[in-house]
C-alpha cells in the first residue's frame, strides 16, 4: 500500500505551518491533497505567481443566478498550513490537488462554507469549539488562551527536545484527535450528514490518488484526520454516504482578502484573533520578541509619543520574565501584551487599542495578478483603477476631488457608479476644504465581500458604466413615487451615464403627469436643482433635465394656492420648510425668479393663511424688494392687532424672522410692532412657547443685539417713543430679556 503522511493541522496556524512545510521538505510526497474545493485545482498555479501576495482568498460563486446570496470563501495568510503546503508543492514540482467536497454540491443543496461549521447554538460550545478548532479546544483545557502558544510550548518544544522527527507532532496531533472524537457528542443530523459526505469523499479522492502515486501527503484540519487514518471504510461504503449529490455549476477566482477579515471570518476554518501577530511568527526569523516590541513602538511614535530605545529594552525583559514566571519556555501574545500596555503605553488602554488594531490585528490588504481570471466587470474595476491611480485599501483614507481636474472628475464617476452598483467602496462626507461646487469629499475603505459584490453584478454589464447604466434603467422603470425617481436623476447626473438619462427623464415625465400633490413636486425640485449644478460642474448635457424643472417649477407655481389649504400645525411646518427649499432652487435653475415672487405675491394677503406661512412669504418678497418696509410692518401690524389670536401673531412672527433675527435689529419700526404686541398680550404663556422655539434659535450675539434694540426703545435711542407704548415696554422687558436670555442686569 502507498505511503500515506496526514498532516493534521490548525487553520491559520503558524506553528502548524511550519510543522507541514518541514514534514513535506523530510517525506517527499509525490503528490500533496489539501482540504479544500477540487473546483480551484485550476487555480492553484497562480499561488505561484509574484504577484498574488497573501492574505488572499479563494472566492466561489454560481454561474447561474444572484452570486451574492451564496457566494464561498476559503481565505489564506502566509501563516496559513495549506498555504504554505501550496507553495511547497509548486516550488518542489509536486502535484497538487484539493480534496474536499465540491463547492459545487454546497451550492447545489444550499450549503455555504460558514455552513461547514457546526452551528454553535445547536450544540454544546466546547463541542463546536473541538470541530470548528480543535487544536485551540486542546489548549483551551491545558489552560492556554493562546492556541499558539499551546503548539509552541507543547508540540514543538517538547517533541523536539527528544527527536528530529518532523511527523512527530502530526502522530501526536492524530492521537489526540482519535480521543477527542471519541469523547465529542454527536452534532445534529444534518450537520453529521454533512461531515460525513466530506469525509468520505476525501477518503474517495485518497484512495485514487493511491492508485497512480506511492508517497501522498494529506493536509487537514486535525478533526478530520482520524476519518482518514487507515483502516479505511469501505469504498461502497462511502459511494453510499455520497449517492444522490446534486452539483451546480461554479466560478472560482482568487480575491485579496484582509488580516481583518481573517480576524472576523467565521467560515471555512474559522477566524484567527490575531492575524497580525500570527504572521509575526510565521516570518520573524529570529528574536520573536524584540522585533515585536520594536514594531509596536514604531507604531506609538507615528503617534507622537516618545518611546525610546530603553523603554522597548524594558519591555522585552518584563515579558520574559512574566513567561519565566508562568511556567512558558517563550513569551506569548498574553505577555508581550502586557508588556506593552505596563511600559509602552503607561497602562493607557487606547494605546494599547491602537496596537491591537494596528498590529495584533493588523491591516494588511493581499494582491492578485492584473490578470487573473474572473468575471469582465471586475477586470474593468481592476483596469480603471489602475488607470486611476486609485487602488483598493483596507486602511480607511479621505480622499479629496477638485473636480475641474479631469482625473478627479473620473475618480468622482467611479464611486458613484459603484455606489449604483451597491459596491460602497467610497462613502460621500461633507466637503469642508474647498468652497464651491467643485469639490468632493469621499472616505475610502475596500472590503473583501465587495468583490463578490461585483461579481453580483456582473450581470449588468461587462464594464462599470455598462452595468452601472443598465441598474439605473432597470430602477427607473421600478421608479413607484416621484421622489425615487428624483433621486436616481441626481445619482445619473453624478455618475455621468447620459445612456440612461433619456429613461430617466421618461420616468420623471411619467411620474410629474401622475403626481398631482403640489408637495411632492416642491419635494423633488430642489434635489433636481442640484442636479443642474453638478451637471454644469462636470460638464454634462443636462438641456432636457432643465426643461423637466421648468416644467415643475410652473406646476408648483400654478397649484400653490391649492397647496396652501388647509393645512394643519405639522403641515404647515412641512409647507414652510418646501417654500424655503423651493425659494433656494430658484437661482440653480437660471430662471427668472419674477413668476416665483408673483406667485407667492398672490398668497401673501389670504385671511386662511397659517400666520407661519404668511410671515415666510412676507420675509421672502421683503428680501427680494417685492414689498418694502412699510409693507411689511403693516401686514404685521394686522396680525398683531386685537382680536387676532395671539397664536397666529407669534407664527407670523416665526415665519418672518426664521433663519435670522437681524431684521428686527435693523428695522426699528418692525421691533418696535413687536414689543408694542407683547405688552398687550394678556395670557402671554399660550405664546410663550412658540417665541421661545422663535427667539432661542438665534445665535447668541443676534439675542443680544435684540435685548440692546429693546432697551433703547424710549430711551434716548434713535428714534424716541410715546410714554404709553413706553410704558407698556417696561412692562415687558423682563420677559424679552428671558426670552432672548439676556440677564436682567446688563
Amino acid at each position: 500500500m502507498p505511503d500515506t503522511f496526514l498532516l493534521g493541522v490548525r487553520h491559520h496556524g503558524p506553528g502548524s505551518a511550519r510543522a507541514v512545510r518541514r514534514a513535506l521538505a523530510a517525506v517527499e510526497p509525490d503528490i500533496v491533497l489539501i482540504e479544500g474545493p477540487p473546483e480551484a485545482d485550476k487555480l492553484v498555479g497562480w499561488a505561484a505567481h509574484e504577484e498574488l501576495k497573501p492574505p488572499v482568498a479563494l472566492l466561489a460563486y454560481p454561474q447561474h443566478g444572484d452570486p451574492s446570496t451564496r457566494a464561498a470563501f476559503w481565505p489564506f495568510g502566509d501563516f496559513s498550513p495549506e498555504w504554505q503546503a501550496i507553495r511547497w508543492a509548486l516550488d518542489a514540482k509536486v502535484p497538487v490537488q484539493f480534496c474536499d467536497l465540491p463547492a459545487g454540491v454546497r451550492f447545489a443543496s444550499h450549503q455555504g462554507p460558514e455552513e461547514e461549521q457546526p452551528d454553535a447554538e445547536s450544540e454544546p460550545a466546547d463541542d463546536a469549539l473541538a470541530r470548528r478548532d480543535p487544536i485551540g479546544a486542546l489548549a483551551t483545557a491545558a489552560g492556554y488562551d493562546d492556541p499558539e502558544r499551546w503548539w509552541e510550548d507543547v508540540v514543538e518544544h517538547q517533541i523536539a527536545d527528544h527527536t528530529h522527527d518532523p511527523m512527530a507532532p502530526f502522530e501526536a496531533i492524530a492521537t489526540a484527535m482519535g480521543v477527542v472524537r471519541q469523547a465529542a457528542p454527536a452534532p445534529p443530523a444534518r450537520e453529521k450528514l454533512y461531515e460525513d459526505r466530506r469525509e468520505a469523499h476525501m477518503r474517495q479522492v485518497l484512495r485514487t490518488a493511491r492508485k497512480t502515486h506511492e508517497r501522498i501527503a494529506v493536509v487537514c484540519g486535525a478533526w478530520h484526520v482520524p476519518a482518514l487514518t487507515d483502516p479505511l471504510p469501505t469504498a461502497a461504503a462511502d459511494a453510499r454516504v455520497l449517492k444522490g449529490l446534486q452539483k451546480t455549476r461554479i466560478g472560482m477566482t482568487w480575491v485579496p482578502w484582509t488580516h481583518g477579515r481573517l480576524a472576523s471570518w467565521q467560515g471555512y476554518g474559522a477566524g484567527v484573533s490575531s492575524p497580525g501577530w500570527y504572521h509575526h511568527l510565521f516570518t520573524a526569523p529570529d528574536r520573536v520578541i524584540e522585533r515585536w516590541l520594536t514594531a509596536v513602538a514604531g507604531v506609538l511614535r507615528t503617534e507622537g509619543l516618545p518611546i525610546s530605545s530603553a523603554h522597548i529594552i524594558e519591555a522585552v525583559r518584563l515579558a520574559e520574565t512574566l513567561a519565566t514566571l508562568r511556567g512558558r519556555p517563550l513569551a506569548g501574545l498574553a505577555e508581550v501584551t502586557e508588556a506593552t500596555r505596563a511600559v509602552l503605553c503607561d497602562g493607557d488602554e487606547l494605546r494599547v487599542q491602537l496596537v491591537n488594531r494596528k498590529l495584533v490585528v493588523g491591516e494588511r490588504l493581499g494582491e492578485i495578478p492584473a490578470d487573473m481570471p474572473g468575471v469582465p466587470l471586475a477586470q474593468d474595476l481592476a483596469s480603471t483603477q489602475r488607470s486611476l491611480r486609485l487602488p483598493p485599501s483596507a486602511l480607511a483614507r479621505d480622499l479629496r476631488l477638485d473636480l475641474r481636474r479631469q482625473i478627479d472628475s473620473d475618480r468622482s464617476r467611479l464611486l458613484h457608479r459603484l455606489r449604483l452598483l451597491d459596491v460602497p467602496w467610497g462613502e460621500p462626507m461633507q466637503d469642508r476644504g474647498g468652497k464651491g461646487t467643485f469639490w468632493e469629499s469621499w472616505r475610502l475603505e475596500w472590503e473583501p465581500e465587495f468583490a463578490v459584490d461585483v461579481i453580483a453584478a456582473s450581470g449588468y454589464g461587462a464594464t462599470v458604466s455598462a452595468a452601472a447604466t443598465a441598474v439605473v434603467v432597470e430602477r427607473a422603470g421600478q421608479a413607484k413615487t416621484l421622489g425615487d425617481v428624483t433621486a436616481l436623476v441626481e445619482r445619473c447626473l453624478l455618475a455621468d451615464l447620459p445612456a440612461a438619462l433619456p429613461t430617466v427623464l421618461g420616468a420623471l415625465d411619467e411620474r410629474m403627469a401622475l403626481d398631482t400633490d403640489v408637495a411632492h413636486l416642491m419635494d423633488a425640485l430642489p434635489a433636481l436643482a442640484r442636479t443642474l449644478r453638478y451637471g454644469d460642474v462636470r460638464g454634462t448635457d443636462v438641456g432636457s433635465l432643465r426643461v423637466v424643472t421648468t416644467t415643475m417649477l410652473t406646476r408648483i407655481r400654478v397649484g400653490l394656492p391649492k397647496a396652501l389649504t388647509n393645512l394643519d400645525d405639522d403641515a404647515t411646518r412641512a409647507m414652510r420648510a418646501r417654500l424655503d427649499a423651493v425659494h433656494a432652487a430658484i437661482p440653480l435653475l437660471e430662471a427668472s425668479p419674477d413668476e416665483w415672487y408673483d406667485a407667492l405675491a398672490r398668497v401673501a394677503d389670504r385671511d386662511d393663511l397659517p400666520g407661519l406661512l404668511a410671515g415666510r412669504i412676507a420675509r421672502l418678497l421683503g428680501d427680494a424688494g417685492r414689498i418694502d418696509r412699510e409693507e411689511a410692518a403693516r401686514q404685521l401690524a394686522v396680525v398683531l392687532t386685537v382680536g387676532v389670536p395671539p397664536a397666529r401673531g407669534a407664527g407670523w412672527i416665526e415665519g418672518f424672522v426664521a433663519g435670522g433675527g437681524l431684521v428686527l435689529v435693523h428695522d426699528e419700526p418692525l421691533l418696535r410692532l413687536v414689543d408694542q404686541w407683547l405688552a398687550g398680550i394678556d395670557d402671554f404663556t399660550t405664546v410663550l412657547p412658540l417665541l421661545r422655539r422663535t427667539f432661542g434659535a438665534f445665535p447668541a450675539p443676534q439675542r443680544r443685539a435684540i435685548g440692546e434694540r429693546v432697551r433703547q426703545l424710549g430711551r434716548g435711542g434713535p428714534a424716541p417713543v410715546e410714554a404709553g407704548p413706553h410704558v407698556r415696554g417696561d412692562v415687558v422687558l423682563p420677559t424679552v430679556r428671558a426670552l432672548l436670555g439676556v440677564p436682567s442686569d446688563e
